[in-house]
């Protein structure tokens, strides 16, 4: 037996973990290694590692078991030699209405001195240990005239667990793994000592990419763990054997530190071109996205959702990317998706692809449909889409999670209805797991007034325990702090992540074969990113040019070749006002004038990094593109990468996720819901699936 003892959660906890003959650690590490067809093969008889705090250990016949509700038998839910159905079915059983509502939603929760919504109120290091605020309300994060309600409510963990009865919980804050792992193991052990000690589940949005808007609810951004391409370079690879290795990477870190949901990833479609959430995107071939989609569910989950996986959460159902005008429901002027090309069913491809391949959740977004058959209310009160298109026709079984805040937040088609007539609509819809507040009051106000029938209740309960059994979290929810400091980010993952990174650059463009640059070029190298019309610090790059074999210069005019790669500076997606979206660089914080002077200089190599379909007339045209001898498009990758390709120490392989318009005209005269390699001959300047290689 092992014992560690923890402070921050009333009493003193400790660990206890049956091992048999084998270390801690040793389990742990070759848990993380087995495949789950291995684990999905354990016989019923076959003891798992239990992992506790609080729960005495009962032996039946010579096997261990967790007292979890504390009262000296081994009750159904506690025996993991039944199936998920009968352990959920009896849990079900024994829960009260106040604990079955609490089970339903799933709130951001924060550590201590993490002001994720908010400016640090002091200086203290963020640590391990619980924000024990009462209930916070945010109300800063979006802006709705029309909508006199607090938008989103975080609770104090204790509060959260042992009164409100949650065990769902969205982790937004960017710290160590070692911390990541420490939170997560007292939040369970607070769990465990609580009621029928049911444990948590934590959820993150993605935390393995380089991304220019890394914002809350969008992407964590650079962490701890590997650092891979954006979503978008990842479907530049076109390497599906490597999108599998990456998930399944990034589910062993996660994983190790204890974070076992994603919500993640996007399998919407980049149709509009400018649409501010294009960056978390496959790109916009309904086919691809779908392969690419499988690959990402196999890869965290496995086969089948097993005591390894990290259960994903694929949105946003039946497909965001088609918002009028490239806006984003998450504001009142962006609540409409059309399909003027009459293209909806295309954005349910790469959904039947994670169905198939066994998601466990699938999250509906805002927006309310129109050039369809459906009606005209978000797509989380839309009965016919969620029930009889996603259900009955598409056959998932899993959860439905409401994206953040669809009841006091982003209601639209519902804002005349009071909060507990929208959770009866959503209810009835067939939401199961609500996201964006903490407090379970008005849901539980919905189910007692009789307005809807507790079967809808039972049903999402049922669902959501079967997740939490199939992942183990019943034996064992605890993991090794070290080993999460040595798994998450370590060399290995590292260096199939930077391999990825350069496989995710696309030349386009190499007029005369400038590229890849001859030894002992002389190179003037300028990263171009401006924020809000200041240039960023150190812009131009010097280095040992022995690394490359090329010499770096200062200024363009000592060059043989200017190296310039931009990276557009547009409004994140929170930013928002309203305003119309442009994607001509001029509209976004790029000075033309300036590129155009410098490219006249030298031969130039341009590379652009894409978030968005951006156009480049203004630099790149008949006028003024003679001088610009080759093009590289990125999406989110090293300075590193990139100069490997330049200086052909790595053959480029990419290939464009989207089609680029060929002006501001073409982009707002397309039709939404229609890909860019369909929109006709005269729309693209680079095309869909184009990328060049040096062999």
């Amino acid at each position: 037996m092992t014992s560690t003892s923890f402070k921050g959660v009333h009493k003193t906890l400790h660990f206890k973990i049956f091992t048999h003959s084998l270390t801690s650690i040793a389990i742990i590490l070759l848990l993380y290694n087995h495949t789950s067809a291995q684990l999905n093969g354990k016989t019923k008889d076959q003891q798992p590692l239990l992992g506790y705090r609080t729960a005495k250990i009962l032996t039946v016949n010579g096997l261990k078991f967790k007292d979890l509700n504390k009262n000296g038998r081994l009750d159904r839910y506690e025996d993991w030699r039944l199936s998920n159905e009968e352990r959920s079915q009896d849990l079900l059983s024994k829960m009260s209405l106040e604990e079955k509502v609490g089970f339903m939603l799933i709130s951001t929760t924060r550590l201590k001195n993490d002001w994720s919504f908010e400016a640090p109120k002091n200086k203290e290091p963020i640590t391990s240990d619980f924000n024990e605020e009462d209930l916070v309300t945010t109300t800063n994060m979006f802006t709705h005239k029309s909508l006199p309600v607090p938008i989103m409510t975080a609770a104090g963990t204790t509060k959260a667990v042992t009164q409100f009865h949650l065990r769902h919980f969205i982790l937004r804050a960017n710290v160590s793994a070692r911390i990541l792992a420490e939170w997560g193991n007292k939040l369970q052990a607070l769990c465990e000592s609580d009621g029928l000690g049911i444990p948590a589940i934590v959820a993150s949005n993605p935390r393995n990419h380089i991304t220019k808007d890394a914002s809350i609810g969008l992407s964590v951004g650079k962490t701890a763990f590997s650092t891979w391409p954006g979503e978008l370079g990842l479907s530049a690879m076109r390497d599906l054997g490597l999108v599998r290795e990456f998930a399944n990477i990034a589910r062993q870190e996660w994983a190790a530190t204890g974070l076992r949901k994603g919500y993640m990833y996007m399998a919407d479609l980049s149709t509009e071109p400018r649409w501010q959430r294009i960056e978390g995107t496959f790109g916009e071939n309904a086919e691809w996205v779908a392969k690419m989609t499988t690959e990402i569910v196999i890869g965290f989950q496995g086969a089948k959702l097993n005591p390894t996986s990290v259960a994903l959460t694929t949105k946003h159902f039946p497909g965001g990317g088609a918002g009028e005008g490239g806006q984003d429901p998450h504001f009142e002027w962006g609540k409409y998706e059309t399909f003027p090309g009459g293209m909806f069913e295309n954005n349910l491809i790469p959904f039947k692809a994670a169905i198939k391949a066994g998601t466990s959740s699938i999250m509906p977004y805002y927006s309310v449909p129109k050039d369809t058959k459906y009606e005209k209310i978000a797509y989380a009160y839309n009965k016919v889409v969620i029930r009889d298109l996603l259900r009955d026709k598409l056959g998932f079984e899993g959860i439905i999670n409401s994206d953040t805040g669809p009841i006091e937040m982003m209601p639209w088609g519902a804002e005349n209805l009071s909060i507990t007539e929208r959770y009866k609509r959503t209810l009835e819809a067939g939401v199961n797991l609500y996201s964006g507040t903490a407090d379970p009051a008005k849901l539980l106000e919905t189910v007692k007034s009789g307005l809807v029938n507790r079967k809808l209740i039972d049903e999402s309960v049922h669902k959501l325990l079967i997740e939490k059994f199939a992942l183990g979290l019943f034996e064992n929810p605890y993991v090794d702090e070290e080993a999460a400091e040595r798994i998450a980010g370590n060399a290995k993952f590292q260096e199939r992540a930077s391999l990825a990174m350069r496989k995710s650059i696309v030349l386009l463009r190499n007029e005369t074969k400038v590229l890849p640059l001859k030894p002992r070029t002389k190179v003037y190298f300028e990263t171009y990113l401006q924020r809000k019309g200041i240039p960023s610090p150190g812009n131009i790059y010097s280095a040992n040019a022995d690394n490359y074999n090329v010499q770096f210069v200062n200024k363009p005019e000592e060059a043989d070749v200017i190296l310039l790669w931009i990276t557009p500076g547009t409004k994140s997606l929170f930013e928002s006002d309203g305003s119309p979206l442009y994607l001509s660089l001029s509209k976004n914080a790029v000075d033309v004038g300036y590129v155009n002077s410098l490219t006249a200089k030298k031969p130039t190599i341009l590379a652009i990094n894409y978030t968005n379909p951006w156009v480049i007339d203004e630099i790149y045209n008949d006028a003024m593109k003679s001088n610009i001898k080759g093009v590289l498009a990125t999406f989110g990758t090293s300075t590193d990468a990139l100069l490997d390709v330049v200086t052909g120490k790595f053959n480029p392989t990419g290939k464009m996720p989207f089609t680029t318009p060929v002006s501001e005209k073409a982009v707002q005269t397309q039709k939404t819901d229609v890909p860019g390699y369909m929109e006709g001959p005269n729309y693209g300047l680079f095309q869909y699936d184009e990328g060049l290689s040096y062999e």
